[in-house]
């Protein structure tokens, strides 16, 4: 069974960067962390990181963090489901999440 990668839908599966203090910190090791949709795969994610910032992945690491609850008044429900990727570049290779403005 071979998994094709259509290029036309790899931009939809990364939905932001996370930018967090751990998330910061890992910044000095050429790490970047992003929210992306839950039934993207890692090799899935790295062809969509590759594709969209035109650099080189080394790995990627998949966290599926637990639903939390939260309450509105007396209606209770959860936050959204997300995945979380911490996807480490090659040495030289970085991305621009801040732009200077």
């Amino acid at each position: 069974m071979t998994n094709q990668l259509d290029p036309r839908k790899l931009p939809d599966l990364i939905r932001r960067p996370l930018v967090t203090e751990k998330a910061t910190i890992q910044l000095e090791e050429n790490k970047y962390t992003f929210e992306v949709v839950p039934q993207a795969t890692k090799p899935q994610i790295k062809a969509a990181i590759e594709q969209l910032f035109d650099v080189k992945v080394v790995s990627v690491n998949t966290a599926n963090p637990p639903k939390k609850d939260r309450r509105m008044g007396r209606f209770a429900g959860h936050r959204p489901h997300y995945k979380r990727a911490v996807v480490t570049l090659a040495p030289g290779d970085s991305i621009t999440l801040f732009p200077e403005v």
